[in-house]
């Protein structure tokens, strides 16, 4: 696998959306949701405590950190 470069500009909204989505979708987060001022809610479990990321940059930091946390734990596919 090639590696990416580092992301070069500031994410954008449309962005950190379709990493929310995807992390809801493959159930690795319960909920993600976009408030009015830019801000996402997210929640890890049904019955666990709602966070507030402050922006697009860090919903990507949180898919970089599940992403890592996910990689690492499963074993060797090879």
């Amino acid at each position: 696998m090639i590696p990416r470069p580092p992301h070069s500009s500031e994410p954008t909204s449309a962005e950190a959306s379709a990493w929310a989505d995807v992390l809801v979708r493959w159930r690795l987060l319960h909920a993600a949701v976009l408030t009015p001022t830019g801000q996402w809610l997210v929640q890890d479990h049904p019955d666990g405590p709602v966070r507030l990321l402050r922006g697009p940059a860090d919903v990507l930091a949180l898919a970089a950190t599940i992403q890592h946390r996910t990689r690492s734990t499963r074993p060797e596919s090879r």
